[in-house]
């Protein structure tokens, strides 16, 4: 029987890449969801999945919440996170959550798809490197929310997106803008992202 696999991820490149290499290589059956609503009607309207990868940033999603609930949706069917910026200890709480793997986006494409077969097999998949390395130390002291819109600054987006896709308002957005640019020492926007991927916070 034909596996297939659910994969939530707001980046269409990333989401596309992913579904048509497990399609061509593996020759299992995808779909896909640009966001949790989608990814929640998708589990309601499909009998099930085999596995179910979900992208642990998202507009709209606390990461670690998000992760919990479709575990409780899906009771028995293996869900991993599926990040660029999720750090060591996110990952060990997810799979403390129960989740089934991390699959780092910046995974070798043949070594993702082996690591999607073992998790559908019914393993639990993390890359050993990945859970060795030792952490930085945040010398920032930033909050969540204040990572989380710190992350949107440096994609470019203006507080009004920021504010929409984290389900801020917009007065917080910007008092976490005005924290962050004395944080960092950033006269504007532009020098604030730079210095923030400068100092490889997200990584």
């Amino acid at each position: 029987m034909c596996a297939k696999v659910l994969i939530a991820d707001d980046h269409s490149l990333v989401r596309e890449l992913i579904a048509n290499s497990i399609t061509s290589v593996l020759g299992y059956e995808t779909v896909t969801a640009s966001d949790m609503p989608e990814a929640h009607r998708a589990i309601e309207e499909n009998e099930s999945f085999d596995l179910i990868l979900v992208d642990y940033v998202m507009p709209g999603v606390d990461g670690l919440r998000a992760i919990e609930d479709v575990i409780e949706r899906v009771r028995g069917t293996p869900v991993a996170i599926l990040s660029g910026v999720a750090s060591r200890s996110i990952v060990e709480d997810a799979l403390k959550l129960g989740a089934a793997g991390f699959l780092p986006k910046t995974l070798h494409l043949k070594s993702m798809l082996a690591a999607i077969d073992f998790m559908i097999a019914g393993e639990v998949y993390a890359p050993f490197d990945f859970l060795l390395k030792k952490e930085k130390p945040d010398p920032y002291h930033l909050s969540p929310n204040e990572k989380k819109v710190l992350q949107a600054i440096c994609k470019g987006k203006a507080n009004k997106e920021i504010a929409r896709d984290l389900e801020m308002s917009e007065s917080s957005v910007k008092m976490h803008v005005r924290t962050l640019s004395r944080k960092f020492d950033a006269n504007n926007r532009t020098q604030l992202a730079l210095f923030a991927l400068e100092s490889e916070i997200f990584e």
